[in-house]
């Protein structure tokens, strides 16, 4: 068995190819232009295989550009022929549109038909339907439907070609708008509800998630996840006896465009949006009987391509991120059914998750390494652009997302943990994405090892402009319980609070030559409000913040200076372990690191919280009081289970509410 994908680097097609690596056999052959092997080369090793093959063409050559000697030598030899390569872009030009999609399907399938393939698997879009209304299955293609833009209209022509022009047998998929991985939130590009996140992160930082928000109801839209396209596309195509068929790769059940919108404003803890006015009374008014010309629907996406409105809308909405050209395809007129590919896939165990279980896992990834409104921040990017940040525990939480972000605005983060393999897929990650940076491995619980970091790094860099000290270890654990665990204060000490002024310490002689630098500490929030069991967490973070306070002084004619962050309780690997906190209050790595991001651009002496310094005050002018709140809190909450060997505590209800009244406090 041998495969033949175009695109294979795209979205849709490394999930695909990485759907016949887990459950096929055989060489895969890949497209792949002269100029983008480096991409390639860099999936192969996360592919981590050695049986995808490099085939070097370019999709706007006839048959694709390949040599003639390598077509002569696997004229037959090749079963499956994907077909991916296309723009995916409803925003992409005319010209565009014509050249990839209709001009690459037709090189495609001229290069099938001379490798004499057994199937040819196109790639097309539900966009096909254009502005069919009512029922579209899978055994419709031309309805005389109108088709509204370049997308609509290649898409519709590049399947027409397979179809009318397919000298071999073949097998069509349409997909709906792809979004990214229901598991991982794996996304690389902004499309579909992803331009509607910008104004969905606004929405949270100016309002309470409590306030609602009236909307109009927009129709229906689909959203399938990629790895069930992946997936579904790598069993349809080998079920036999399927070809010359199309299958929509759907949600069965259409999506409310307003709910679909909400789903991800749940998950962003932000505003949602209410319908005065739903479906069940607007379907009892008959404007179904209206000439189509008058009917809502048609007289908004009328209103819509109207170039006045364009123009208002690219002066307003388009500078949050969302083409006006989109909001005319927000939802889809057709119903889109899939009892075709249902059957098809039957007994597979392949089935489109519901929305509300990943949006979460969608927004998170979006806002963590997509969000791109830090590039726009002319001050943000004055601050970082072409500045070295060294950043500590740059493989997860806070720190990966860090680093992601002050490359996005320019700056060159040099990533430090324990683990290189972790960092060098973050190094991946932010190359992949246009930026710079540096990767250095160091278990920063060992002092000897940090110093040989710091001369390293004094050697290799001109200039070290900042400072992240963000590497930390938390042990939630009672005194009762640790009365025979000193071990645990000295290894929260260690990496903490030596390891992080041992850094320092080693980066200052370069700081003072440059006459300038910035240290930030990611501090908790616990040192404002000494919650109960934090006694070796809080302490150390407590002696980091202290340290700092004093040599700040000290280093004040150096141009040195130092930014504390007293972070509530944020959703990271660090804190996952304790399941009592899946119910807390938290703010997202994302949020996170745009403190951090605050600290390096406006350099404060603190950052804190509302509640936090709430706690802080407390504890000056009502120590006592404070002390009843905190020992109430102390009985209420209960040891880790992995402190106290087992399940304890008191009610749920109880933990519950005093969490929320206490946000972001470490319990």
């Amino acid at each position: 068995m041998a495969y033949f994908v175009t695109g294979a680097t795209g979205f849709i097609g490394r999930h695909l190819v990485g759907q016949l690596l887990d459950n096929r056999v055989g060489t895969i052959f890949v497209l792949v232009r002269s100029g983008s092997r480096t991409k390639l080369d860099r999936q192969i090793r996360l592919w981590n295989t050695d049986r995808v093959v490099p085939v070097v063409g370019d999709l706007q050559e006839d048959q694709l550009g390949v040599d003639a000697a390598w077509i002569d030598e696997h004229r037959g030899t090749i079963n499956h022929f994907f077909h991916l390569a296309a723009i995916y872009d409803m925003t992409a030009s005319a010209e565009s549109n014509e050249k990839l999609n209709v001009g690459g399907t037709r090189s495609a399938l001229s290069l099938a038909g001379a490798l004499e393939v057994s199937c040819f698997h196109h790639v097309s879009s539900v966009a096909a339907s254009g502005d069919h209304r009512g029922i579209f299955d899978e055994t419709m293609f031309d309805e005389g439907q109108d088709l509204p833009s370049p997308y609509h209209r290649t898409k519709f022509e590049s399947e027409r070609i397979v179809r009318q022009e397919s000298a071999i047998p073949w097998r069509v998929y349409r997909p709906a708008i792809v979004v990214g991985h229901s598991e991982t939130g794996e996304m690389d590009k902004i499309d579909g509800p992803y331009y509607f996140f910008p104004l969905i992160k606004r929405m949270r930082e100016l309002l309470a998630s409590a306030v609602p928000l009236v909307a109009v109801d927009l129709g229906d839209t689909n959203l399938v996840p990629v790895d069930y396209v992946a997936r579904a596309m790598d069993h349809l195509a080998h079920v036999p006896d399927l070809d010359g068929q199309a299958f929509h790769l759907v949600n069965p059940e259409p999506q409310n465009t307003v709910r679909m919108v909400n789903s991800f404003a749940a998950a962003a803890k932000a505003p949602r949006f209410t319908l005065p006015l739903d479906r069940s009374v607007t379907d009892r008014i008959p404007t179904r009987l209206l000439p189509r010309a008058l009917q809502p629907a048609e007289l908004l996406g009328t209103a819509l391509r109207n170039g006045a409105v364009q123009l208002a809308l690219r002066e307003t909405v388009g500078r949050l991120g969302i083409p006006p050209e989109v909001l005319a395809h927000v939802s889809f007129p057709a119903v889109y059914t899939s009892g075709r590919t249902v059957s098809a896939l039957a007994g597979s165990g392949i089935t489109v998750p519901d929305l509300d279980s990943y949006a979460a896992t969608l927004w998170n990834y979006w806002e963590q390494f997509l969000d791109n409104s830090i590039a726009s921040d002319r001050r943000t990017v004055d601050a970082l652009a072409g500045k070295t940040v060294v950043i500590t525990g740059a493989s997860s939480g806070i720190g990966l997302v860090t680093a992601v972000k002050v490359a996005k605005a320019g700056g060159i983060p040099i990533l430090v943990a324990r683990g290189l393999e972790k960092l060098e897929a973050t190094k991946d990650l932010i190359e992949s994405q246009g930026g710079s940076a540096h990767a250095y491995g160091c278990d920063l619980s060992d002092l000897d090892a940090i110093d040989a970091l710091t001369k390293q790094l004094s050697l290799d860099f001109e200039r070290i402009d900042f400072v992240v000290n963000n590497a930390g270890r938390s042990i939630r654990r009672s005194l009762k319980l640790s009365e025979d665990r000193f071990h645990d204060f000295e290894r929260t000490m260690q990496l903490n609070y030596f390891g992080a002024i041992r850094l320092v310490i080693g980066l200052l002689p370069k700081m003072r030559e440059q006459g300038r630098g910035h240290i930030v500490n990611v501090s908790s929030i616990g040192v404002q409000t000494n919650p109960p069991r934090f006694s070796a967490y809080v302490a150390s973070k407590a002696a980091l913040d202290s340290w700092s306070n004093v040599v700040s002084s000290e280093l004040f004619g150096d141009g040195i200076s130092f930014t504390g962050i007293h972070m509530p309780l944020v959703r990271t690997p660090m804190i996952a372990p304790t399941k009592l906190y899946d119910r807390f209050p938290t703010i997202s790595p994302g949020q996170a690191a745009d403190k951090v991001i605050s600290a390096l651009v406006d350099r404060p002496h603190e950052i804190n919280t509302k509640i936090g310094n709430l706690g802080a005050v407390a504890h000056t002018v009502t120590p006592k009081l404070a002390f009843r709140i905190l020992n109430l809190a102390y009985q209420v909450f209960p040891d880790s289970a992995a402190a106290r060997g087992g399940e304890s505590g008191r009610s749920e209800s109880e933990q519950l509410l005093l969490a929320r009244l206490l946000g972001g406090v470490h319990w």
